[in-house]
């Protein structure tokens, strides 16, 4: 068989067939292309009708779209973006792809300096704008510099890699925030990502992200915010808990027992709810953290069955954790569909 064929059917998991080194007619050649034009005929008619097989349930329609550039700090809204293995981008921008740390090279969030949620970094043209209100807003290039250093740096524990962002940030960031030096990096494609599998086993060993806690995608759903507002009497908002993904037009707390979603041509597959922490007492409009609420009283009612304490412990769950299963675009008022067997 020929280099083309045995390519063609090794791809697919077959096996060309071994031949004695003997000289061999042009016309053996021309066969065994057939031969794996069939094969790969073969296959891709079984995988058509397999993908046929599975029902599409519309659940609901993509209300928001947020991409938050850098951890803990101001989310962006867009109307569409592309889902990667490491979680959404739009243009320049890629979900938290920047990291505030302090001189210890450990991460900095809103958990530890509730007035990052006050702090924005947006695009505009060929640069990069850090801002935040009272505040004059500071340019950096889209692309840092090669000649900045890479620190490691660590995000929950794990070690990981960013370029370092440069002074003029690091000035900007520590005099907004007044308590201490503080220093923006940025992660690089190239650079190794963090494997969220040695955070939580459930998440697959291949799985990689850049700076999120766990997960690159993280969904939630109106209804859901909708039935917490109800029981609170100071409301919250989305931006509260920090979804990628907000839909509309479910039940209450629906996502909770979706496990593979169709948008677009993007397949997203769950594997475990979101334990919040006190994040999400912090005000996004005023970076003041409330302690109470809304932890205390999402523990009134979304604590995790006794089965799964391991897993979560005694901290409240709201809103669903996804990989990617098919890179794609999705767009606000795309139809979410549940794939089903």
């Amino acid at each position: 068989m020929g280099a083309a064929g045995s390519l063609a059917l090794a791809r697919f998991g077959f096996t060309a067939p071994r031949l004695s080194a003997q000289p061999r007619p042009g016309w053996l050649g021309v066969a065994a292309l057939g031969l794996a034009a069939v094969a790969l005929g073969a296959v891709a008619w079984r995988r058509g009708r397999s993908k046929r097989r599975r029902r599409l349930q519309q659940v609901g329609t993509v209300a928001q779209l947020w991409i938050y550039p850098v951890k803990s700090c101001k989310g962006v809204l867009v109307n569409e973006a592309e889902c990667t293995a490491l979680g959404l981008r739009s243009g320049h921008l890629r979900d938290r792809f920047w990291l505030v740390i302090n001189e210890d090279r450990n991460m900095v969030t809103a958990r530890q300096e509730p007035r990052l949620v006050l702090m924005s970094l947006t695009c505009d043209g060929d640069s990069l704008i850090l801002s935040a209100a009272y505040t004059k807003d500071l340019l950096l290039p889209i692309k840092t510099p090669t000649t900045n250093a890479v620190h490691t740096c660590r995000v929950h524990g794990l070690e990981v890699e960013g370029r370092d962002c440069g002074d003029a940030a690091a000035e900007w960031i520590t005099s907004f925030l007044k308590t201490q030096p503080y220093r923006l990096v940025h992660f690089e494609p190239h650079m190794r990502p963090r494997n969220p599998h040695q955070i939580k086993k459930v998440f697959p060993p291949s799985q990689k992200i850049a700076y999120p806690d766990a997960s690159p995608f993280l969904i939630l759903s109106e209804a859901s915010l909708a039935d917490l507002n109800s029981r609170l009497e100071k409301k919250v908002k989305a931006t509260n808990f920090r979804p990628n993904v907000v839909i509309s037009g479910c039940g209450v707390y629906e996502e909770d027992s979706w496990n593979e979603l169709l948008i677009g041509d993007v397949e997203l597959k769950r594997v475990m709810a979101c334990s919040r922490c006190i994040l999400t007492a912090v005000d996004p409009d005023t970076g003041i953290m409330h302690r109470q609420e809304p932890l205390e009283t999402l523990k009134s009612y979304r604590l995790c069955d006794p089965s799964e304490k391991e897993l979560y412990g005694k901290s409240p769950l709201f809103g669903q954790y996804f990989v990617l299963e098919n890179p794609g675009i999705i767009k606000v008022g795309d139809p979410v569909y549940l794939l089903a067997q």
